[in-house]
Protein backbone atom coordinates (compact mmCIF):
# COMPACT_ATOMS: atom_id res chain seq x y z
CA UNK A 1 0.00 0.00 0.00
CA UNK A 2 2.78 2.43 0.92
CA UNK A 3 4.60 1.36 -2.26
CA UNK A 4 1.51 2.01 -4.39
CA UNK A 5 0.92 5.33 -2.63
CA UNK A 6 4.40 6.82 -2.45
CA UNK A 7 6.48 5.35 -5.28
CA UNK A 8 4.46 7.10 -8.04
CA UNK A 9 5.37 10.38 -6.31
CA UNK A 10 9.11 9.66 -6.46
CA UNK A 11 9.50 11.71 -9.66
CA UNK A 12 8.55 14.81 -7.63
CA UNK A 13 10.08 13.77 -4.30
CA UNK A 14 13.29 11.86 -4.95
CA UNK A 15 13.61 10.48 -1.39
CA UNK A 16 10.47 8.39 -2.01
CA UNK A 17 12.48 6.45 -4.58
CA UNK A 18 13.53 4.18 -1.73
CA UNK A 19 10.15 2.45 -1.98
CA UNK A 20 11.15 0.83 -5.24
CA UNK A 21 13.68 -1.37 -3.42
CA UNK A 22 12.32 -4.75 -2.36
CA UNK A 23 15.12 -5.11 0.20
CA UNK A 24 14.06 -1.87 1.93
CA UNK A 25 10.39 -2.86 2.03
CA UNK A 26 11.21 -6.40 3.19
CA UNK A 27 13.25 -5.11 6.13
CA UNK A 28 10.51 -2.73 7.21
CA UNK A 29 7.82 -5.39 6.74
CA UNK A 30 9.85 -7.58 9.11
CA UNK A 31 10.22 -4.81 11.68
CA UNK A 32 6.55 -3.79 11.43
CA UNK A 33 5.27 -7.32 12.03
CA UNK A 34 7.82 -7.95 14.80
CA UNK A 35 7.08 -4.77 16.74
CA UNK A 36 3.29 -5.06 16.47
CA UNK A 37 3.33 -8.74 17.50
CA UNK A 38 5.43 -8.02 20.56
CA UNK A 39 3.26 -5.06 21.53
CA UNK A 40 -0.04 -6.95 21.31
CA UNK A 41 1.20 -10.34 22.52
CA UNK A 42 0.15 -9.98 26.16
CA UNK A 43 -3.17 -8.38 25.20
CA UNK A 44 -4.03 -11.23 22.81
CA UNK A 45 -2.97 -13.82 25.40
CA UNK A 46 -5.22 -12.26 28.04
CA UNK A 47 -8.15 -12.10 25.59
CA UNK A 48 -7.79 -15.76 24.65
CA UNK A 49 -7.61 -16.72 28.32
CA UNK A 50 -10.69 -14.62 29.09
CA UNK A 51 -12.62 -16.30 26.25
CA UNK A 52 -11.44 -19.71 27.54
CA UNK A 53 -9.72 -20.55 24.27
CA UNK A 54 -7.22 -22.81 25.98
CA UNK A 55 -5.25 -25.95 25.18
CA UNK A 56 -6.99 -29.30 25.66
CA UNK A 57 -4.93 -32.50 25.59
CA UNK A 58 -6.26 -35.52 23.73
CA UNK A 59 -5.23 -37.96 26.42
CA UNK A 60 -2.64 -40.03 24.58
CA UNK A 61 0.25 -37.52 24.57
CA UNK A 62 3.20 -37.93 26.97
CA UNK A 63 2.04 -37.36 30.56
CA UNK A 64 3.95 -34.12 31.02
CA UNK A 65 1.70 -32.49 28.38
CA UNK A 66 -1.06 -32.48 30.97
CA UNK A 67 0.60 -29.41 32.49
CA UNK A 68 0.04 -27.53 29.22
CA UNK A 69 -3.74 -27.66 29.60
CA UNK A 70 -5.22 -24.22 30.17
CA UNK A 71 -2.54 -22.41 28.17
CA UNK A 72 -4.22 -19.99 25.72
CA UNK A 73 -4.22 -21.28 22.16
CA UNK A 74 -5.23 -19.87 18.74
CA UNK A 75 -2.36 -17.39 18.99
CA UNK A 76 -1.98 -17.90 15.25
CA UNK A 77 -4.58 -15.17 14.74
CA UNK A 78 -1.90 -12.76 15.94
CA UNK A 79 0.58 -14.08 13.37
CA UNK A 80 -2.00 -13.87 10.59
CA UNK A 81 -3.14 -10.38 11.55
CA UNK A 82 0.31 -8.81 11.81
CA UNK A 83 1.61 -10.57 8.69
CA UNK A 84 -1.36 -9.49 6.57
CA UNK A 85 -1.19 -5.91 7.88
CA UNK A 86 2.56 -5.64 7.33
CA UNK A 87 2.32 -7.18 3.84
CA UNK A 88 -0.48 -4.80 2.83
CA UNK A 89 1.58 -1.86 4.08
CA UNK A 90 4.87 -2.68 2.38
CA UNK A 91 4.16 -4.92 -0.63
CA UNK A 92 2.79 -4.04 -4.06
CA UNK A 93 -0.86 -4.91 -3.46
CA UNK A 94 -1.55 -5.13 -7.20
CA UNK A 95 0.89 -8.04 -7.56
CA UNK A 96 -1.11 -11.21 -8.29
CA UNK A 97 1.34 -13.38 -6.35
CA UNK A 98 0.67 -11.33 -3.20
CA UNK A 99 -3.10 -11.32 -3.72
CA UNK A 100 -3.33 -15.11 -4.18
CA UNK A 101 -0.93 -15.78 -1.33
CA UNK A 102 -2.90 -13.64 1.13
CA UNK A 103 -6.16 -15.33 0.12
CA UNK A 104 -4.72 -18.80 0.74
CA UNK A 105 -2.98 -17.65 3.93
CA UNK A 106 -6.20 -16.34 5.45
CA UNK A 107 -8.26 -19.21 3.99
CA UNK A 108 -6.13 -21.90 5.62
CA UNK A 109 -6.24 -19.83 8.79
CA UNK A 110 -10.04 -19.99 8.74
CA UNK A 111 -9.93 -23.78 8.38
CA UNK A 112 -7.59 -23.93 11.35
CA UNK A 113 -9.80 -21.50 13.27
CA UNK A 114 -12.81 -23.79 12.77
CA UNK A 115 -10.75 -26.74 14.00
CA UNK A 116 -9.54 -24.84 17.08
CA UNK A 117 -13.06 -23.58 17.78
CA UNK A 118 -14.41 -27.13 17.94
CA UNK A 119 -11.54 -28.16 20.22
CA UNK A 120 -11.83 -25.27 22.67
CA UNK A 121 -15.40 -23.99 22.69
CA UNK A 122 -17.13 -27.30 21.98
CA UNK A 123 -14.59 -29.13 24.15
CA UNK A 124 -13.88 -31.79 21.53
CA UNK A 125 -10.11 -32.52 21.64
CA UNK A 126 -10.20 -34.19 18.20
CA UNK A 127 -11.46 -31.03 16.50
CA UNK A 128 -12.88 -30.97 12.99
CA UNK A 129 -13.24 -34.29 11.18
CA UNK A 130 -10.05 -35.06 9.28
CA UNK A 131 -11.84 -35.63 5.98
CA UNK A 132 -13.72 -32.32 6.25
CA UNK A 133 -10.55 -30.40 7.02
CA UNK A 134 -8.71 -32.06 4.14
CA UNK A 135 -11.59 -31.32 1.76
CA UNK A 136 -11.49 -27.57 2.48
CA UNK A 137 -7.70 -27.48 2.20
CA UNK A 138 -7.73 -29.26 -1.17
CA UNK A 139 -10.60 -27.12 -2.48
CA UNK A 140 -8.95 -23.83 -1.56
CA UNK A 141 -5.54 -24.96 -2.84
CA UNK A 142 -7.01 -26.12 -6.16
CA UNK A 143 -8.74 -22.77 -6.72
CA UNK A 144 -5.60 -20.80 -5.92
CA UNK A 145 -3.34 -22.96 -8.12
CA UNK A 146 -5.84 -22.74 -10.99
CA UNK A 147 -5.91 -18.93 -10.67
CA UNK A 148 -2.12 -18.86 -10.48
CA UNK A 149 -1.91 -20.68 -13.80
CA UNK A 150 -4.53 -18.43 -15.40
CA UNK A 151 -2.78 -15.24 -14.27
CA UNK A 152 0.69 -16.41 -15.24
CA UNK A 153 2.60 -14.33 -17.74
CA UNK A 154 5.97 -16.02 -17.41
CA UNK A 155 5.13 -19.28 -19.17
CA UNK A 156 6.91 -21.17 -16.38
CA UNK A 157 4.24 -21.64 -13.73
CA UNK A 158 3.51 -25.28 -14.66
CA UNK A 159 7.20 -26.18 -14.76
CA UNK A 160 9.28 -27.79 -12.04
CA UNK A 161 13.00 -27.48 -11.35
CA UNK A 162 15.39 -29.70 -9.43
CA UNK A 163 18.01 -28.53 -6.92
CA UNK A 164 21.67 -29.11 -7.85
CA UNK A 165 20.91 -29.31 -11.61
CA UNK A 166 21.49 -26.48 -14.10
CA UNK A 167 18.65 -25.45 -16.39
CA UNK A 168 16.57 -28.48 -15.43
CA UNK A 169 13.04 -27.35 -16.18
CA UNK A 170 10.21 -29.74 -17.03
CA UNK A 171 6.78 -28.45 -18.01
CA UNK A 172 4.21 -30.91 -16.67
CA UNK A 173 1.29 -28.73 -17.87
CA UNK A 174 -2.04 -29.40 -16.12
CA UNK A 175 -0.55 -32.20 -14.05
CA UNK A 176 0.94 -29.30 -12.15
CA UNK A 177 -2.42 -28.64 -10.47
CA UNK A 178 -2.56 -31.87 -8.40
CA UNK A 179 1.20 -31.66 -7.88
CA UNK A 180 1.00 -28.14 -6.44
CA UNK A 181 -2.08 -28.97 -4.37
CA UNK A 182 -0.18 -31.90 -2.87
CA UNK A 183 2.74 -29.60 -2.00
CA UNK A 184 0.50 -27.00 -0.36
CA UNK A 185 -1.76 -29.37 1.58
CA UNK A 186 1.11 -31.67 2.50
CA UNK A 187 3.20 -28.80 3.86
CA UNK A 188 0.27 -27.38 5.83
CA UNK A 189 -0.38 -30.69 7.58
CA UNK A 190 3.31 -31.46 8.11
CA UNK A 191 3.74 -28.11 9.89
CA UNK A 192 0.59 -28.85 11.87
CA UNK A 193 2.01 -32.21 13.03
CA UNK A 194 5.28 -30.57 14.06
CA UNK A 195 3.51 -28.07 16.32
CA UNK A 196 3.63 -30.15 19.46
CA UNK A 197 6.22 -28.56 21.74
CA UNK A 198 6.82 -24.98 22.90
CA UNK A 199 8.38 -23.04 20.03
CA UNK A 200 9.26 -26.19 18.12
CA UNK A 201 7.55 -25.19 14.89
CA UNK A 202 8.12 -21.43 15.07
CA UNK A 203 11.86 -21.32 14.41
CA UNK A 204 11.84 -23.89 11.56
CA UNK A 205 8.94 -21.99 9.98
CA UNK A 206 10.54 -18.54 10.08
CA UNK A 207 13.83 -20.06 8.91
CA UNK A 208 12.05 -21.57 5.91
CA UNK A 209 10.41 -18.23 5.12
CA UNK A 210 13.80 -16.56 5.36
CA UNK A 211 15.25 -19.00 2.82
CA UNK A 212 12.31 -18.64 0.45
CA UNK A 213 12.39 -14.87 0.82
CA UNK A 214 15.96 -15.00 -0.47
CA UNK A 215 14.94 -17.24 -3.37
CA UNK A 216 11.97 -14.99 -4.22
CA UNK A 217 14.27 -11.98 -4.45
CA UNK A 218 16.88 -13.84 -6.50
CA UNK A 219 14.31 -15.26 -8.92
CA UNK A 220 13.06 -11.74 -9.67
CA UNK A 221 16.52 -10.44 -10.55
CA UNK A 222 17.65 -11.17 -14.12
CA UNK A 223 21.36 -10.80 -13.31
CA UNK A 224 21.19 -13.31 -10.46
CA UNK A 225 19.08 -15.84 -12.34
CA UNK A 226 21.34 -15.70 -15.40
CA UNK A 227 24.43 -16.27 -13.28
CA UNK A 228 22.84 -19.03 -11.16
CA UNK A 229 21.01 -20.81 -14.03
CA UNK A 230 17.56 -20.25 -12.53
CA UNK A 231 14.28 -19.35 -14.27
CA UNK A 232 13.69 -15.60 -14.26
CA UNK A 233 10.37 -14.67 -12.59
CA UNK A 234 10.21 -10.85 -12.43
CA UNK A 235 7.16 -10.49 -10.18
CA UNK A 236 8.14 -12.95 -7.45
CA UNK A 237 10.28 -10.37 -5.69
CA UNK A 238 7.23 -9.08 -3.83
CA UNK A 239 6.97 -12.45 -2.10
CA UNK A 240 10.12 -11.51 -0.18
CA UNK A 241 8.06 -8.80 1.54
CA UNK A 242 5.53 -11.38 2.73
CA UNK A 243 8.34 -13.69 3.85
CA UNK A 244 9.87 -10.80 5.79
CA UNK A 245 6.53 -10.07 7.44
CA UNK A 246 6.15 -13.74 8.37
CA UNK A 247 9.67 -13.81 9.77
CA UNK A 248 8.95 -10.76 11.94
CA UNK A 249 5.57 -12.02 13.10
CA UNK A 250 7.01 -15.45 13.91
CA UNK A 251 9.95 -13.96 15.79
CA UNK A 252 7.61 -11.75 17.81
CA UNK A 253 5.36 -14.72 18.54
CA UNK A 254 8.36 -16.75 19.69
CA UNK A 255 8.84 -14.21 22.52
CA UNK A 256 5.65 -15.62 24.07
CA UNK A 257 5.78 -19.15 22.63
CA UNK A 258 9.28 -20.12 23.76
CA UNK A 259 9.57 -22.69 26.57
CA UNK A 260 7.64 -22.52 28.82
CA UNK A 261 5.05 -21.12 26.42
CA UNK A 262 2.38 -18.67 27.58
CA UNK A 263 0.49 -19.05 24.30
CA UNK A 264 0.20 -21.63 21.50
CA UNK A 265 -0.45 -20.86 17.85
CA UNK A 266 -3.08 -23.60 17.37
CA UNK A 267 -4.18 -24.97 14.01
CA UNK A 268 -5.16 -21.47 12.91
CA UNK A 269 -1.45 -20.66 12.94
CA UNK A 270 0.17 -23.91 11.83
CA UNK A 271 -2.15 -24.53 8.87
CA UNK A 272 -1.88 -20.97 7.55
CA UNK A 273 1.90 -20.98 7.95
CA UNK A 274 2.33 -24.36 6.27
CA UNK A 275 -0.10 -23.65 3.44
CA UNK A 276 1.49 -20.31 2.58
CA UNK A 277 4.98 -21.82 2.72
CA UNK A 278 3.93 -24.53 0.25
CA UNK A 279 2.39 -21.97 -2.11
CA UNK A 280 5.50 -19.77 -2.06
CA UNK A 281 7.60 -22.82 -2.94
CA UNK A 282 5.36 -23.32 -5.97
CA UNK A 283 5.43 -19.66 -6.95
CA UNK A 284 9.23 -19.43 -6.99
CA UNK A 285 9.54 -22.80 -8.73
CA UNK A 286 11.44 -24.42 -5.86
CA UNK A 287 8.90 -27.07 -4.88
CA UNK A 288 11.39 -29.94 -4.58
CA UNK A 289 13.73 -27.76 -2.52
CA UNK A 290 11.00 -27.66 0.13
CA UNK A 291 11.96 -31.23 1.08
CA UNK A 292 15.31 -29.78 2.19
CA UNK A 293 14.21 -26.41 3.59
CA UNK A 294 11.32 -28.03 5.44
CA UNK A 295 13.17 -31.25 6.13
CA UNK A 296 12.12 -31.18 9.78
CA UNK A 297 8.45 -31.03 8.76
CA UNK A 298 9.00 -33.90 6.31
CA UNK A 299 10.69 -35.94 9.04
CA UNK A 300 7.80 -35.39 11.47
CA UNK A 301 5.15 -36.26 8.85
CA UNK A 302 7.03 -39.36 7.71
CA UNK A 303 7.30 -40.58 11.30
CA UNK A 304 3.49 -40.56 11.52
CA UNK A 305 3.06 -42.30 8.15
CA UNK A 306 5.65 -44.95 9.01
CA UNK A 307 4.19 -45.49 12.48
CA UNK A 308 0.66 -46.02 11.17
CA UNK A 309 1.83 -48.25 8.30
CA UNK A 310 4.07 -50.38 10.49
CA UNK A 311 1.31 -50.71 13.10
CA UNK A 312 -1.13 -52.04 10.48
CA UNK A 313 1.38 -54.35 8.78
CA UNK A 314 2.62 -55.91 12.03
CA UNK A 315 -0.85 -55.97 13.65
CA UNK A 316 -0.06 -53.78 16.64
CA UNK A 317 3.71 -53.32 16.83
CA UNK A 318 5.20 -49.81 16.90
CA UNK A 319 8.19 -48.45 15.02
CA UNK A 320 8.54 -45.45 17.35
CA UNK A 321 7.52 -45.11 20.98
CA UNK A 322 5.09 -42.44 19.80
CA UNK A 323 4.58 -40.31 16.70
CA UNK A 324 5.15 -37.55 15.62
CA UNK A 325 8.86 -37.96 16.17
CA UNK A 326 9.26 -35.33 18.90
CA UNK A 327 6.99 -37.42 21.16
CA UNK A 328 9.30 -40.41 20.59
CA UNK A 329 12.21 -38.49 22.10
CA UNK A 330 10.02 -37.24 24.94
CA UNK A 331 9.26 -40.84 25.90
CA UNK A 332 12.98 -41.65 25.69
CA UNK A 333 13.47 -39.18 28.52
CA UNK A 334 14.79 -36.15 26.65
CA UNK A 335 13.80 -32.83 28.20
CA UNK A 336 11.54 -30.59 26.13
CA UNK A 337 14.14 -27.81 25.68
CA UNK A 338 16.73 -30.37 24.50
CA UNK A 339 14.39 -31.72 21.82
CA UNK A 340 13.44 -28.22 20.68
CA UNK A 341 16.98 -26.87 20.44
CA UNK A 342 18.31 -29.96 18.68
CA UNK A 343 15.47 -29.84 16.14
CA UNK A 344 16.26 -26.16 15.59
CA UNK A 345 19.91 -27.04 14.93
CA UNK A 346 18.80 -29.58 12.32
CA UNK A 347 16.68 -26.84 10.74
CA UNK A 348 19.63 -24.45 10.46
CA UNK A 349 21.79 -27.16 8.85
CA UNK A 350 19.06 -27.90 6.30
CA UNK A 351 18.61 -24.18 5.57
CA UNK A 352 22.33 -23.81 4.84
CA UNK A 353 22.19 -26.87 2.58
CA UNK A 354 19.19 -25.41 0.74
CA UNK A 355 20.92 -22.09 0.15
CA UNK A 356 24.04 -23.92 -1.04
CA UNK A 357 22.04 -25.34 -3.97
CA UNK A 358 22.25 -21.88 -5.52
CA UNK A 359 25.91 -22.57 -6.32
CA UNK A 360 25.99 -26.36 -6.34
CA UNK A 361 24.28 -26.86 -9.66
Amino acid sequence: MLYNLFYPLSSQLSFLNVFQYITFRTMFATLTALIITMLIGNVVTDMLRKWKLSQITKGYEPKRHKSKEGTPTMGGIMIIGTTVLSTLLWADITNHYIILLLILFVGFGLVGFADDYIKTIKRNPEGMRGKSKLFYEILLSTIIVFLLIQLDNSGKVTSITLPFLKNFIIDIKWLYVPFAVFIIVGTANAVNLTDGLDGLVTVPAITAFGVYGLFAYIMSNYTFTSYLYLPHLPQTGELAVFCGAMFGAGLGFLWFNTFPATIFMGDVGSLSIGGSLGLIACMVKQEILLAIVGGLFVMEALSVILQVSYFKITHGKRLFRMAPLHHHFELKGWSEPKIIIRFWIITFILAILAISTLKLR
